[in-house]
């Protein structure tokens, strides 16, 4: 899977490497089966244009916060904490082109919240 950069500027988070799941066999494996995450990696799930998108912890040994992006990199919303091992859908109420995956915990410990822009050193869709 290809990889890249991103970091929250207005946060004190680290600038991450981020696995790039951009294409439907990507994205239907995401982080499954992972036991580790560090708190400078994460995954970033992206498509060509805004929409409804829910997720699931199927086969997902680890807990994550999730982070959901606009076409402009900013983000809409956040689900913290989502519990690893767990097929209900998980959705916020704004549309994204981007879900960033990070182990939980990371959004508040590095002051991330919506309406922050994301910087992505890579070629998204």
């Amino acid at each position: 899977m290809p990889q890249g950069r991103l970091k929250f500027p207005e946060s004190r988070a680290p600038e991450l490497t981020v696995e790039l799941a951009q294409n439907d066999e990507h994205r239907s494996h995401g982080l499954m089966f992972r036991n580790s995450l560090s708190e400078d990696q994460g995954m970033l799930f992206s498509w060509p244009s805004e929409g409804r998108r829910s997720f699931w912890m199927h086969n997902t040994c680890l807990a994550l916060d999730m982070l959901f992006l606009d076409e402009e990199l900013y983000v809409v919303g956040i689900l913290e904490q989502v519990p690893p091992w767990n097929d209900s859908p998980r959705q916020t109420r704004c549309d994204a082109a981007h879900v960033l995956e990070v182990r939980a915990g990371w959004a508040r410990q590095f002051g991330v919240q919506p309406g922050q822009k994301a910087i992505v050193d890579a070629s998204l869709p």
